[in-house]
């Protein structure tokens, strides 16, 4: 990685960090519970298991503003826009969400079709971090929008990252839905495209080991063009999710498609 995309990756952990804070108008006890094995498939939005981020941007490199109202089930598929409105002191909004709980060792899961649209950032990802008063670990899977034939993976440990790989996805990720998964646990983290394992991660100190949230989030950036391509809002873009699971290591899996359907 360069170190121009390096320095812009730094940037970009500010957008969790302030997420996560925002979020902390959380009940403490719906933040540090411990998440059990879900699957939950979009009929609608359960307000008490997910956040809706709203009302705030998370710095210069971010062009949009999280915005409620670009988050929305359709078609029992959960969809989060990124649109030409303006909103405080950006142009555009934007959307995500995140558990308000947090989940440990075992398989995560998503099916996903990405957002279209070069300089946007289509993201499924686990994070903590200091506004959380934790070490900043997290997992990611993320689409750029300069290239949407490929997603990239990777993980920070106590703030560490420089763990990314590109990893080529067929049809392109954002025509069509594709299967995101990662199974972590204490020793290694694997991660998955379409069933297939793209990414075995076996050295401990690169592999997280704290609690964390599940997010998903479609942003914008005018910035961050070597990582994210050089922004150019044509029409509005969609992130949709027809699907998420986490299954606790030693449970059954969640669906029958599951990745934890399969492993040993």
């Amino acid at each position: 990685m360069t170190t121009q995309i390096a320095h812009a990756r730094k940037l970009c952990l500010g957008l969790i960090t302030v997420a996560a804070t925002c979020a902390s108008v959380l009940p403490a006890s719906a933040q540090q519970a411990a998440g059990q094995s879900f699957v939950d498939d979009f009929d609608r939005i359960d307000r008490g298991f997910w956040y809706v981020s709203d009302g705030w941007n998370n710095g210069p490199h971010q062009n949009c503003t999280w915005s409620k109202n670009q988050v929305k089930v359709n078609g029992g598929a959960l969809e989060l826009s990124f649109v030409d409105r303006k909103s405080k002191d950006r142009n555009y909004l934007c959307g995500e969400i995140q558990t308000t709980k947090r989940y440990s060792y075992g398989t995560y899961e998503a099916r996903i079709k990405a957002g279209t649209g070069s300089g946007l950032n289509s993201a499924f990802f686990t994070y903590i971090g200091p506004s959380d008063k934790k070490p900043h670990d997290e997992i990611d899977f993320e689409v750029l929008g300069k290239n949407t034939g490929e997603v990239q993976v990777n993980q920070y440990v106590k703030a560490k990252g420089g763990n990314e790989k590109l990893v080529p996805v067929a049809g392109n990720a954002d025509l069509g839905f594709n299967d995101y998964a990662f199974v972590w646990e204490k020793d290694r983290l694997r991660y998955y495209l379409n069933g297939k394992l793209v990414q075995d991660v076996t050295d401990p100190a690169k592999i997280p080991s704290n609690p964390q949230k599940i997010f998903f989030s479609l942003w914008g950036s005018d910035t961050l063009s070597d990582w994210m391509g050089r922004f150019a809002y044509t029409q509005p873009a969609v992130l949709t999710v027809d699907r998420v699971a986490f299954t606790a290591l030693g449970d059954k899996c969640q669906f029958p498609e599951s990745i934890a359907c399969t492993l040993n």
